[in-house]
């Protein structure tokens, strides 16, 4: 049986198509997935990498690094140091790089060609035809399509790093409040024991007759709302301690973490407010996200104008045999023709979410401008009030509960406005820890609003006076 060579269209087909079989054979996964790129932009935000320790089969490595940093005081830093290793909610999120990697590496792979085979036969002939077909609108859309897909993996890292700087914010914030919370309850302690002993001085006094009945009861009820409050402090403590635990994903034992008896004191200066805008700009991830993703929103609608009227086109080599004649050979084209559907409608939408991502992209930019001067609002004003208690009212209380001790030793007072100055000044205290608190979660604020993706809405609440707490008269 003769063999007639391949028509030069047939031939153009089939060497694009041995091309594409290279180029689907250079799309490969990378060595990292991405993550020493999101490694990095947490890093470089939170003083915090996200490579974990090497680890072997029993997992042992991981474990040892973990039992170090727990093993000592909890700091704010080794905290966050903890998240970022071992909260599985955040190695579930970084996951999702692999599915954006899986996505890149299948856009610069060909698609699989069609092969058909058909078999006639009658009136004492055979009839074979058989064909091999390749995508040629794939091949051609192929560079657009991988460079649309590397946007997107960009933007899975930056979302990555973003999730990443949330988690080390958050476990931040947790921590001062879970020191903060333990001091409370540990003042609300002390409150409690001279509420105890001042009812108890009340009731003697009571039964000879050297105080009154409506003393005595002033006297027992701010025992009880002091109880309470303990309860309350004891409760918040736990809370606040679990909330800790639980962002950096520890249970079992390693629940067991020892926190600092107090919380860092205040830095000598504050930060001014700078360029602190233009700085979120150059920073923030949620915008830089939401350009990537205006990007690559721009890049499809390129690709759906490319391909709105022509999205089928496929080439190939063909041949067919009979009995008793010589096989012939050609090629076949596959073309979708445009009769119904010009792809006006698919180009519209595409235009109309590129639009949408736009004014989205403008939209995270107002807001990320408002939020990080509403926080360096609140870490300003919140500087300034936990400096004033630290500096003039609590060194107030003092003075006043030694002249009061003063007074009492000469005679002056009585031992119940003794009691109820020693719990003033203990409440004074406590406003002051919870001043201090919120200083350094508007700090922790500022930085997320900064170079992450932006704090939460601060208020500035008002702490009760000193004495409200405390009086009992």
């Amino acid at each position: 049986m003769m063999t007639t060579p391949l028509p030069k269209p047939a031939l153009r087909a089939v060497a694009a198509g041995a091309m594409l079989l290279l180029l689907g054979g250079c799309a490969s996964f990378s060595r990292d997935g991405g993550m020493d790129a999101v490694s990095d932009l947490t890093a470089q935000r939170t003083g915090q990498d996200l490579r974990l320790p090497k680890a072997n089969a029993d997992n042992t490595a991981a474990e040892a690094a973990l039992n170090q940093l727990l093993k000592e005081p909890l700091t704010a830093d080794s905290a966050v140091r903890v998240a970022l290793l071992n909260n599985r909610s955040l190695r579930a999120s970084l996951a999702e790089l692999g599915v954006a990697e899986a996505d890149l590496v299948q856009a610069g792979r060909m698609a699989n060609p069609g092969f058909s085979f058909s078999r006639m036969s009658g009136g004492g002939e055979t009839e074979i035809e058989r064909s091999l077909m390749f995508d040629l609108v794939g091949l051609l859309t192929m560079p657009i399509r991988r460079d649309i897909e590397s946007r997107r993996f960009e933007s899975a890292k930056l979302a990555a790093a973003n999730e990443a700087v949330r988690l080390a914010a958050d476990t931040r914030k947790a921590w001062f409040r879970a020191v903060a919370a333990a001091q409370s309850a540990q003042y609300a302690g002390q409150v409690r024991e001279a509420a105890e002993a001042s009812a108890e001085l009340a009731q003697r006094m009571a039964k000879v007759g050297h105080l009154s009945s409506l003393d005595q009861a002033r006297e027992q009820a701010f025992s009880v709302e002091a109880a309470a409050q303990l309860a309350r402090a004891r409760h918040n403590a736990t809370a606040a301690r679990e909330q800790l635990a639980r962002l950096m994903g520890v249970w079992g034992e390693h629940t067991a973490f020892r926190l600092p008896e107090r919380l860092p004191e205040l830095p000598a200066t504050v930060r001014e407010p700078g360029n602190i805008e233009s700085l979120a700009m150059q920073q923030r991830l949620d915008v830089r996200l939401a350009k990537h993703d205006t990007e690559s929103t721009a890049r499809a609608l390129g690709l759906t104008r490319a391909t709105g009227v022509i999205n089928v086109l496929e080439a190939g080599y063909a041949n067919t045999s009979k009995s008793g004649a010589p096989r012939e050979n050609g090629y076949e084209i596959e073309l979708a023709l445009p009769l119904f559907d010009w792809g006006g409608a698919k180009v519209a939408k595409a235009e109309m979410l590129y639009m949408g991502a736009v004014h989205r992209t403008a939209a995270t930019a107002v807001n990320a401008r408002s939020q990080v001067r509403e926080a360096y609002s609140a870490y300003r004003s919140s500087y300034d009030v936990a400096r004033q208690y630290r500096d003039e009212l609590v060194p107030l209380r003092k003075k006043i509960s030694e002249e009061t001790l003063l007074r009492y030793n000469g005679m002056l007072m009585s031992v119940f406005e003794l009691l109820a100055d020693a719990r003033a000044q203990i409440a004074g205290v406590n406003a002051a820890i919870e001043a201090q608190r919120d200083f350094w979660i508007a700090e922790s604020e500022l930085q997320a609003a900064i170079s992450g993706s932006g704090g939460a809405s601060i208020s500035m609440v008002s702490t009760p006076a000193a004495g409200e707490a405390g009086a009992g008269h």
